[in-house]
């Protein structure tokens, strides 16, 4: 009875979809005016991917952070390192640089060796004032050179803000509006205003000018994304569609799997545009996905109906089975690689929640456009032709079929030597696994933004900002003189942290005072001893927190303070040990009973982030995990079945992790997702491979052998021919400029393709091994869903 109510179901939609062909086609033309309609609201991220979702403590004390002092991400750096920098012309075409700067309406300041202040002791009123620093201006070579000195030797203050003597490097801070730095009109000043005004610069001069900071890395990373879409989906295309010509040898048919695909992709830009989510690194990767995805779904219906034709010529007979036969299979693979990717809704972070939804639907969306597309086409067409059918019976595939069943039949030992061999590297290489929280490690090493990220790593000790936040817990309490102290001792505890840049607070504004009281005495930058302070304090008490050198620094009520310091691009394992000194060190020096102290900034706020995203994707793999065996019970409800199922398909994501701990691929937000992916398709042949060799088994008397081989014939071409457009279609992401990308494809193509091999030897080795417990019909009971016809 539920193999007729099956029967008749797919009867049923093989006659809506035949009879209502036109009807049908009209609605996919209107559906995809749709989407492509829907284009225009894609939107693209403008900042970094926020792992952590927005109710975690640590973005909470960061949103708090920037309430009370701005955005931090909003300085752009520039440098010119020139031994001959101090000579009239250089110095004239940097001061010209920097005024067409700040002439831009996005920038709010540009601070400059050419605006250079200082502190001036006005005794007469008992104050301080800021003024220009004498030769700032100055255009012949002899007032140069005295500037020099003055600005290397005699202004501390500005030591490794704008100048690095060591390395003759001057470098200009420009602050942009906060109020655009999160939006598209940054990426439009970047990238139309900024980038060809540095670029005429260098070729006029013909010098190299480094560029960083986190407005300017941002935008080009978040431009690479974007181009990198049009390089995947046509990579993609071409791939797939390469290896299906090569398999069927047929130009129709090719051309028909294309326009499947190639609807498939314009729905996928559609759905990002009307879900309104962001275009980010991972969903990125969804149209390229869903080629590599829909190209097999095209296989098995065409295969099928090729199968068809074979027999027995009859058009409306074939098309009528590959929807009956095929299409319940194929939604049901589908379905299982829809899960996988849904299980990413369940997390709690944004980013992986956008991208399960928009991948999940878009598979269910390609599955449904290959059940129509494909039949309707092919009932508009003559039957193919015999040259189109040689396929069929290809000799390289059939040595390749019975090579599979030698090991089964004759090697299965080996089989399972090497399928342990391969579990024990595993296992011991996952122990070798580590976790990489770094902000810019996945960006494109081989751009020029890159590179200058590693000048500043070397000369100013790095770009991505670490915050630590001091509450004095009283009004003006920052500026007082026990707390000053207490703050200069962390920033010597910075000092001795290589990996750190010097840091910055309202400490170095009082030490450039102190020297400014002594008449500009450089020796004298420190913090005002206690008897000092009696008579340098009513100096500085005109200015408050309201000076222009402390207004970053220290809030309006002088309240809460802000040190900013910078971190090298470093591994995770590093940057946790720094983590965890600094913390160490700030609630020792400030006890939690008068002080609140808490850190904070981009690159810790990645590292939680990348943290929290493991756990969570553990947690989804798991679910899936479950998912799956769950599919598995309702299909063929035996839990033997269940257990004979999974390890085929575990097995690779076992190897892949060990492989990742052996040559230290690490852990990252793109990296992890390897394993759902991989697991949520692989399982597909499984499923394929498994209902098929019940109907064998029903079909020759419960006899192990005789099913195991005739399902492994039967499927092997289809499992092998999506396989191998896996393996290449993931290898595309290989072109890739990002690190994590290249992984992601490199790691999942590797996976599919271990887990074909697993799905076609080692499961078949493992039915037939277990015979004994596994040939009753007690064992393999009827299933709650057909999904091979009898």
């Amino acid at each position: 009875m539920i193999k007729k109510n099956k029967s008749s179901t797919w009867g049923l939609v093989a006659r809506l979809i035949l009879r209502n062909r036109g009807l049908l086609m009209a609605a996919i033309v209107a559906l995809t005016f749709f989407w492509t309609s829907q284009w225009k609201y894609m939107k693209f991220t403008f900042t970094e991917a926020n792992l952590l979702p927005d109710n975690h403590p640590e973005n909470i004390l960061y949103k708090k952070f920037t309430d009370t002092f701005g955005e931090e991400g909003n300085v752009i750096v520039i440098a010119f390192q020139d031994s001959l920098f101090f000579t009239p012309e250089k110095r004239e075409a940097w001061r010209t640089l920097n005024k067409k700067l700040e002439a831009f309406s996005e920038i709010n300041l540009v601070l400059s060796t050419d605006n250079l202040q200082e502190l001036v002791k006005d005794q007469k009123n008992q104050k301080f004032l800021l003024q220009e620093v004498p030769l700032a201006g100055a255009s012949d070579a002899q007032a140069l050179q005295k500037f020099k000195a003055k600005l290397f030797l005699e202004l501390p203050f500005y030591e490794n803000l704008l100048f690095e003597a060591k390395s003759n490097t001057v470098r200009s801070v420009i602050y942009m509006d906060p109020e655009i730095v999160n939006t598209a009109l940054r990426k439009d000043f970047i990238i139309d205003a900024f980038i060809p005004l540095i670029k005429s610069f260098e070729t006029t001069h013909k010098v190299d000018i480094r560029v960083s900071g986190m407005p300017y890395i941002r935008t080009l990373n978040a431009q690479n994304i974007v181009d990198e879409i049009g390089l995947f989906v046509l990579g993609a295309t071409l791939v797939t569609t390469l290896i299906f010509f090569l398999f069927f040898r047929s130009f129709r048919a090719t051309f028909i799997s294309l326009i499947v695909v190639a609807v498939g992709v314009m729905w996928a830009f559609g759905i990002l545009g009307w879900l309104e989510y962001e275009i980010t690194v991972l969903t990125a990767l969804i149209p390229p996905l869903i080629i590599v995805i829909g190209v097999p779904n095209c296989i098995f219906l065409i295969n099928k109906y090729q199968q068809e034709i074979a027999k027995h010529k009859n058009q409306a007979k074939s098309l009528q089975r590959v929807i009956v036969r095929v299409g319940n299979a194929t939604l049901m693979t589908n379905l299982t690689t829809a899960s996988g990717f849904a299980t990413f809704i369940l997390t709690n972070s944004k980013i992986l929640k956008e991208f399960g939804v928009v991948a999940s639907i878009n598979i269910i969306a390609i599955f449904i456009l290959s059940l129509l597309i494909i039949p309707i086409t092919y009932s508009l067409m003559s039957i193919p032709k015999k040259k189109h059918l040689k396929h069929l019976k290809n000799k390289s595939i059939e040595l390749f079929v019975n090579w599979m069943e030698d090991k089964v039949k004759k090697k299965r030992v080996n089989v399972f030597i090497v399928s342990l061999l391969g579990l024990i590297v595993g296992i011991t290489g996952i122990y070798q696994i580590k976790i990489s929280g770094s902000l810019i490690e996945d960006m494109p090493k081989s751009k020029e933004f890159f590179q200058d990220i590693q000048f500043f790593d070397q000369v100013f000790n790095g770009v991505v900002p670490v915050e630590i936040w001091i509450d004095s817990k009283r009004e003006n309490g920052i500026v007082k003189p026990a707390t000053l102290q207490r703050m200069n001792r962390l920033h010597e505890v910075i000092e001795e942290i290589p990996e750190l840049a010097p840091a910055l607070s309202v400490v170095n504004v009082v030490k450039f005072a102190k020297q400014a009281y002594y008449n500009g005495n450089p020796n004298y930058y420190s913090l005002p001893t206690s008897q000092e302070n009696t008579f340098i304090y009513p100096y500085l008490a005109g200015a408050g927190g309201n000076n222009a050198l402390v207004s970053g620094y220290v809030d309006p009520t002088g309240q809460y303070g802000r040190i900013t310091t910078y971190m090298k691009d470093i591994n995770t394992e590093r940057m946790e040990e720094i983590e965890a000194d600094l913390r160490e060190a700030l609630f020792k020096i400030f006890p939690a009973k008068r002080y609140g102290a808490e850190m904070t900034g981009k690159a810790l706020l990645f590292l939680k982030g990348t943290k929290y995203l493991i756990n969570n994707l553990i947690l989804s793999l798991s679910l899936a995990i479950l998912l799956i065996a769950l599919f598995m019970a309702f299909l063929f409800r035996s839990f033997k079945m269940i257990i004979i199922s999974l390890i085929p398909n575990l097995l690779p994501l076992i190897i892949t992790a060990g492989v990742m701990g052996f040559t230290g691929i690490p852990l990252k937000p793109s990296t992890i997702l390897v394993f759902s992916i991989a697991f949520g398709i692989s399982v597909d042949d499984t499923i394929h491979f498994l209902a098929k060799y019940r109907q064998e088994l029903i079909a020759n008397g419960w006899k192990i052998n005789k099913a195991v081989f005739a399902a492994l014939r039967e499927t092997g071409i289809s499992m092998f021919y999506t396989s191998i457009v896996l393996f290449f279609g993931f290898s595309v992401f290989l072109s890739s400029n990002f690190g994590g990308t290249q992984a992601l494809g490199g790691l999942v193509a590797v996976t599919l393709m271990m887990a074909m091999l697993a799905n076609l030897i080692l499961l078949p080795s493992l039915l037939i091994s277990l015979q004994d417990t596994i040939s009753n019909e007690k064992v393999i009971k009827k299933p709650k869903i057909e999904i091979l016809d009898s």
